[in-house]
């Protein structure tokens, strides 16, 4: 079947195919040629950003703003999870490779949707504990014949891009630490570059690079240093960190590993011939408690530029200095050029956690702008001279609560962004979620856990307007929102906006046929005028969607693709009405002009009851168990992904509920055990505090 997909896509390209080329026919025909020269060819999309520029930019211009109300579904894809979904498909001469949550991978024919072959890597379900943000992944990498993919137990697999069999398999992390991989690989010059996450589980950060032909090491780089009393760690990262780094640090950090983790992009700039790593934040959060609130703890929240080959530094860029807030630098680069000054310069163009977009100079790293795109709080502006943010001191939490905007969330996450060489935008998934924050000085390391030194308050009197809990409440309501952002590089400033009721966004894809396409976690798969952004089309999905799109042409005609399952930190930590609870399976939803797809809307769902009881417990024990659940719970069971507490019938049985957090008897499903953080008191507790808060919203709302 692929060396018949292959045939195809030959002869739609004009090319001779004979009995003999079929023989020679490659399937993951990717290459250093091929990716260099992606821009002419549309048809495909090779790469995870589609080119090494990562601008998710189409040039195909079929589906176009004139036609647009054509478009119709083509084909589905069923998945075999609700979890989170967040993978950018692969197409290459005609087939799919895609990756879903649990880091499974299955290669479709493009056109058609028919499976061509399926792997499971079979992660042990409890390695789901360690996954901050649900056990998503966000794609694959394809070189030369091999597919590979990072599995959530942090593993790097080596497929054959023909039969899916297993090629390689190595073990990239020490697995007795709460490590994890949800990231897409990328490969420069036959060699796979992989980071990892966990950083608020306790971790240190690294990248490394392995041989994509045996899946040797060929070097590591960590991104925050060790102990000293340990000495070099024979990794690329030991000159610098002798040089330098190391004294921005205070205190005993590696006890928590120091954070760092390189979780989401990575991108080669071949014109310069540099690998761009975007770091993460700290561990904890809490500068304070990380770093006895002294230096700058590089390298946090930077963009690093290293040697693909050796690992070896070439320069840095700090977004945050003494990172606090878990404003990230993970977020997506594109590389462009740009005129400065008169002069074109190449720049790399990121939009943060931290609100401001930056255009930087990817020769040496030195800044060029940075404004905001979304609202923030938590500095007075970006100086260009030095580079370094001018913060409001207050800010910082250290004396007094702040309300901050943004929060660890982030003005912008995951969700891809897009750039348009055509508009000169750049399409933001933005958001506007504050949150109070407050110096936890009784922090304590709770390692395989959430680890921030934050206590996240119900905002106080005076920190936000209203006279009362609830009043305050209503007030975040009304400011955290989401926006689709389309930005003016060149101007720092927007172009136009479409502002949501909710803060959540999908990714963007740009395409030459003027359209801005982006899913919501409403269900809706959306496409707009990338001019103007006067919407235009809309296909309701059934499934909240974080990821981004791409598009593709097989013999001659264009599709666009999205994968659809509500999931990430968006989907374990907030819900709505709209929200489906527990969600479906994720699915990938393809389209094509005049499609003749069929899909069945959903029938509109009952959410189980609150659960009731009779029993009757104490006040200082209904707030042990809030206090409880805030530290331990809420980050998992406040969505729709996981079970909601309010609703689980476990919270009227005291030995079922004991079963399943103290005994683990739910691993499988990645409910540890949690005896090693919490009491059987305190697991009771958190009992009591929901059945408490069950009956208290139930009564709310039969009023």
């Amino acid at each position: 079947m692929l060396a018949k997909r292959i045939a195809t896509a030959f002869m739609a390209a004009g090319l001779a195919f004979t009995t003999a080329s079929c023989a020679d026919a490659v399937a993951g025909d990717v290459n250093e040629e091929r990716l260099l020269n992606a821009d002419s060819d549309p048809d495909n999309w090779m790469a995870h950003g589609r080119t090494w520029a990562e601008d998710r930019f189409s040039p195909l211009d079929q589906i176009n703003a004139g036609n647009i109300d054509r478009l119709r579904l083509a084909y589905t894809v069923e998945f075999d999870t609700n979890r989170g979904q967040e993978s950018t498909p692969i197409v290459i001469d005609g087939v799919m490779y895609v990756s879903t949550a649990w880091s499974k991978v299955m290669a479709l024919d493009a056109a058609t949707g028919e499976q061509l072959w399926f792997y499971d890597p079979e992660v042990d379900g409890a390695k789901g504990a360690h996954a901050c943000c649900d056990v998503v992944n966000r794609g694959v990498a394809v070189w030369e014949g091999k597919v590979f993919v990072g599995t959530i137990d942090g593993r790097l697999v080596a497929l054959d891009a023909e039969t899916g069999a297993e090629l390689w398999d190595v073990v990239t992390v020490d697995q007795s630490q709460p490590y994890t991989i949800t990231s897409a690989p990328r490969v420069v010059r036959g060699k796979v570059i992989i980071g990892n996450s966990g950083a608020e589980m306790g971790v240190r950060g690294y990248v490394d690079a392995y041989d994509a032909d045996t899946g040797e090491q060929v070097w590591r780089f960590y991104t925050v240093p060790g102990n000293p009393a340990d000495g070099p760690d024979g990794a690329a990262s030991d000159a610098v960190f002798a040089e330098f780094a190391t004294d921005t640090w205070a205190g005993e950090w590696w006890e928590m590993g120091g954070g760092g983790t390189v979780w989401d992009s990575i991108v080669y700039d071949a014109e310069l011939d540099q690998l761009l790593v975007g770091v993460g934040n700290g561990s904890p959060w809490n500068h304070r408690a990380r770093s006895n609130g002294e230096g700058d703890n590089l390298f946090l929240a930077s963009i690093l530029s290293l040697d693909p080959d050796t690992g070896a530094y070439n320069w840095h860029y700090q977004l945050n200095p003494g990172e606090t807030w878990d404003y990230t630098a993970t977020q997506q680069m594109i590389l462009t050029d740009q005129v400065v000054d008169g002069e074109l310069v190449p720049v790399v163009m990121q939009a943060p956690k931290n609100a401001f977009f930056y255009v930087i100079d990817r020769r040496d790293g030195s800044l060029i702008s940075a404004e905001p795109y979304a609202m923030q709080n938590w500095a007075e502006r970006i100086d260009l001279e030095t580079g370094r943010p001018v913060e409001i001191p207050e800010a910082r939490y250290e004396n007094a609560p702040y309300l901050v905007t943004p929060s660890g969330i982030g003005a912008h996450a995951y969700h891809p962004m897009s750039y348009s060489p055509q508009t000169g935008l750049v399409y933001i998934p933005a958001m506007q979620p504050p949150s109070a924050y407050m110096d936890d000085v009784n922090y304590t390391r709770n390692i395989g856990r959430w680890n921030t030194g934050v206590i996240f308050l119900t905002p106080p009197e005076g920190l936000v307007p209203g006279d009362t809990p609830e009043a305050r409440r209503a007030y975040l309501t009304s400011i955290t929102k989401g926006e689709l952002v389309a930005w003016d590089p060149a101007a720092q400033e927007a172009r136009w906006t479409i502002e949501r009721e909710f803060p959540w966004n999908g990714g963007t894809l740009a395409t030459a046929g003027n359209l801005v396409f982006q899913g919501l976690p409403d269900g809706t798969f959306n496409a707009y005028n990338a001019g103007d952004g006067t919407p235009l089309w809309s296909f309701n999905t059934d499934r909240g969607i974080v990821a981004g799109a791409i598009s593709y042409a097989v013999d001659g005609e264009q599709y666009v693709a999205i994968v659809a399952g509500y999931g990430g930190s968006m989907g374990m930590a907030t819900q709505s009405d709209w929200m489906r609870r527990p969600p479906p399976n994720g699915m990938l939803f393809v389209f094509k002009l005049d499609g003749e797809g069929e899909y069945e809307n959903l029938p509109p769902q009952q959410l189980a009851p609150y659960v009731a009881t009779d029993e009757t417990f104490s006040a200082a024990t209904i707030e042990l168990g809030q206090q409880t659940y805030l530290g331990f719970c809420t980050i998992c069971h406040n969505g729709p992904v996981n079970p909601n507490l309010l609703r689980s019938v476990y919270a009227t049985d005291a030995t079922a509920w004991h079963s399943v957090v103290m005994d683990g008897v739910l691993s499988d499903n990645g409910m540890v055990s949690f005896a090693p953080w919490i009491t059987a008191d305190q697991s009771e507790a958190v009992r009591a505090y929901v059945l408490a808060e069950a009956a208290r919203r139930a009564a709310e709302e039969s009023e």
